[in-house]
């Protein structure tokens, strides 16, 4: 069995699937990769069966040691120093040194075979909020390589856009509390420019701009949150919810991310300006 070794791990390195999807009213977040999209494409160009095990990487500083002959795909936010949307070889000896991204937050590596670390509850996806799945990579960890049966793809190359540098507009339809806000505060909303905040992660994308009005005070009882609601706190600015959100929220739900603008969410960074477009 071949394996990679973790020579350093840059801000943030983690173990994603398409995780623990089904398993809400157990109390169990679903995680999995932030930017299904590329880790799909990653997992497409090594040959990996849809739900392989791959590595996501926040804003590059990963190296990786090949102990052995590896196939790899390395997608999503363009790292310098590493080939970017075609399967490469990695020989035995080899160290892949990710410089940091020219544009988006996440870069997606698969290996063919996929990483082959033990499941928990159906799933080797890291959960940073519950703590389910394995823990972020650490300098010095083996991470095994399991086999695969499929065939390579016949891809050269890629062509897919880099995540966008500039501001990103996302597209978003009203929520369940919707209410809570007055017309002023919809319109604030949809009309006005944030910028991302450095207090963002997987849970969520934090958005610092102008808070908005109310219509209704008081508290709200938990209910059941989902992957792109736009919660707003006590702040009065949004939070985008990411793959390790939570499963229930007592914030309001304004609005809901469109699924087509998930993954546009996990490759914004910190300061990026954004619009919401209804």
């Amino acid at each position: 069995m071949s394996s990679l070794t973790v020579l350093t791990t840059g801000p943030l390195a983690t173990i994603q699937d398409l995780g623990r999807a089904g398993q809400a009213a157990l109390g169990v977040p679903a995680s999995g990769a932030c930017d299904r999209a590329s880790y799909a494409l990653a997992n497409r160009l090594v040959g990996n069966h849809d739900g392989a095990a791959a590595l996501e990487v926040t804003y590059g500083g990963l190296a990786l040691h090949a102990d052995g002959d590896v196939v790899v795909a390395i997608t999503g936010a363009p790292c310098t120093g590493v080939p970017l949307n075609a399967p490469a070889v990695l020989r035995s000896g080899q160290v892949l040194r990710f410089g940091p991204p020219t544009s988006g937050l996440r870069t997606y590596v698969a290996v063919r075979g996929g990483i082959d670390v033990p499941p928990v509850l159906g799933s080797r996806s890291t959960d940073l909020l519950s703590g389910l799945g394995p823990s972020p990579l650490v300098a010095g960890q083996t991470l095994p390589v399991g086999s695969s049966e499929n065939p390579m793809p016949g891809v050269d190359l890629a062509p897919v856009a880099h995540p966008a540098a500039g501001e990103v507009v996302l597209r978003v339809t009203p929520g369940p509390r919707r209410d809570w806000f007055t017309d002023a505060g919809w319109e604030s909303l949809l009309t006005q420019v944030y910028s991302v905040s450095t207090n963002s992660n997987r849970v969520g994308v934090r958005l610092d701009g102008v808070p908005l009005e109310r219509a209704r005070t008081g508290e709200l009882a938990s209910e059941g949150m989902t992957h792109g609601a736009v919660q707003i706190p006590p702040s009065g600015t949004p939070v985008i919810f990411l793959a390790d959100h939570p499963v229930t929220g007592g914030y309001p739900v304004i609005a809901y991310v469109a699924a087509a603008d998930l993954d546009a969410c996990a490759q914004l960074r910190p300061g990026q300006p954004v619009r919401l477009a209804g």
